[in-house]
């Protein structure tokens, strides 16, 4: 297998984060979006890792990786605890059906 250079760190995140604001912008489903959400964060978690190892700034990376990693898990269980009261309230995770809360 060949050297794996920083641009292919870089390229990697991108289409990560190509692929989560699709999914973000495109689903209606709210665990979907929450998915999306994930994948531009994990794409950002990539991409401080890579310019850490290929920068030689120590652990500076790891260390946001980590801080992504801990608001990630924050988000998600927020995210999902907020998904369970509109499914209680609507009977549907649909986040069309959400601007009825407007009202």
């Amino acid at each position: 297998m060949g050297d794996l250079s920083l641009g292919h760190f870089v390229v990697l995140g991108g289409i990560l984060f190509a692929l989560g604001l699709f999914c973000v912008l495109t689903r209606r489903n709210a665990i979907g979006i929450l998915m999306g959400i994930e994948l531009v964060l994990n794409s950002a978690n990539i991409n401080y890792v890579a310019f850490a190892r290929y920068n030689q700034t120590g652990y500076d990376g790891q260390v946001f990786a980590i801080f992504v990693i801990m608001l990630a898990a924050a988000e998600a269980a927020i995210g999902l605890a907020i998904v369970l009261g509109i499914y209680q309230s609507f009977e549907t995770i649909d986040v069309e059906a959400t601007d009825r809360l407007r009202r």
